[in-house]
């Protein structure tokens, strides 16, 4: 592949030409779906129902780890867990193509679910409940842990070696963002020893498709060893009275099917905090990909920064708080 990015040389018709050497025909309707971590496409097929094909993006995962997500959600889909699972073609689920590794997936309807609404809560509790309870069984091997050092100082180092932040604005970051991992280290102190299973790992509404008959959970892509506890806090939103109201309708249908450790809801802020530096190290390790400058014009300016600076004192006095009550 071309040294410039990591697609450059992922055509139109490489990636046609991909589904095809799977023995699908496809019929040249192509549509790039919104992703940027991977390359994602739906794809029509001869005489069949269209596709949605997963290119994923090199060098971050290996084999035996991809792998390891197929097998987990293939678990899933085994016990009647509406996720979306890939096909399994020619005996297997991970492919490779023009030096390409991808993955087939049935195209899956649906729109965004209304976290607003208790029912719809409720709902997603149940089958959260589900999925850990068959993540319990077994740990993966090959993918990694949600946890402080790969999340937070890893991130916040490859930052500040990288020099991303303005001259007038590092002080600042340094301090607050030291302040806040020895935050996000207090949190999980008070949690203690809690249990780590296999997860959905990035539970957001982006990754749910709603239909009459409940949600389907997609993209396993972060998927990887964690607190249960990560795949329910994306769920809350509001103010602190709002969050508590809606942990409890999850946490209704949860614990139907799974046991929750309420120890966990010390690490809700800090698993939140996590993210948000997490988040601003991945758009900096992605930006020689031209698809990040198009879609997130607004990183890396003064204003950005200005504002994770502002955000993280904020996470900073959450996490001294006392946690949601389960």
């Amino acid at each position: 592949m071309s040294s410039s990015h990591p697609y450059s040389d992922l055509t139109p018709d490489r990636a046609l030409d991909a589904l095809d050497s799977t023995g699908l025909t496809a019929d040249g309707r192509l549509l790039a779906l919104n992703s940027y971590e991977n390359r994602v496409y739906q794809m029509g097929v001869e005489d069949a129902q269209p596709v949605v094909v997963k290119f994923y993006r090199p060098k971050r995962w290996s084999d035996a780890a991809i792998l390891e997500e197929h097998a987990y959600t293939l678990e899933l889909a085994q016990a009647e867990i509406p996720v979306v699972a890939p096909l399994i073609l020619n005996g297997a689920t991970l492919h490779t193509h023009a030096g390409f590794r991808f993955a087939v997936y049935p195209k899956q309807g649906g729109r965004m679910p209304e976290f607003d609404r208790a029912d719809t809560l409720q709902w997603m509790g149940r089958f959260l409940g589900r999925i850990h309870a068959v993540g319990a069984r077994a740990d993966f091997a090959q993918r990694p842990r949600l946890n402080i050092e790969a999340f937070g100082f890893a991130s916040r180092d490859f930052l500040r070696d990288g020099k991303w932040l303005p001259a007038d604005l590092v002080a600042a970051w340094d301090s607050v963002v030291d302040h806040a991992l020895r935050s996000v280290a207090h949190c999980y102190d008070r949690a203690g020893e809690v249990r780590a299973i296999r997860l959905h790992g990035d539970c957001h509404a982006g990754n749910v498709l709603w239909t009459d008959s409940g949600p389907h959970f997609v993209d396993f892509d972060d998927s990887r060893m964690g607190p249960a506890v990560q795949d329910l806090w994306m769920l809350l939103s509001g103010e602190r009275e709002e969050q508590q109201v809606q942990l409890d309708e999850i946490l209704q249908g949860y614990e139907d099917f799974a046991e929750f450790d309420p120890r966990e809801l010390h690490l809700v802020e800090a698993l939140r905090t996590l993210r948000l530096i997490h988040y601003a190290a991945w758009l900096a390790r992605r930006w020689d990909d031209p698809a990040f400058p198009a879609a997130f014009p607004w990183f890396n300016t003064q204003q950005y920064w200005q504002a994770r600076i502002l955000e993280l004192r904020e996470q900073i006095a959450l996490m001294d708080e006392p946690p949601l009550v389960g």
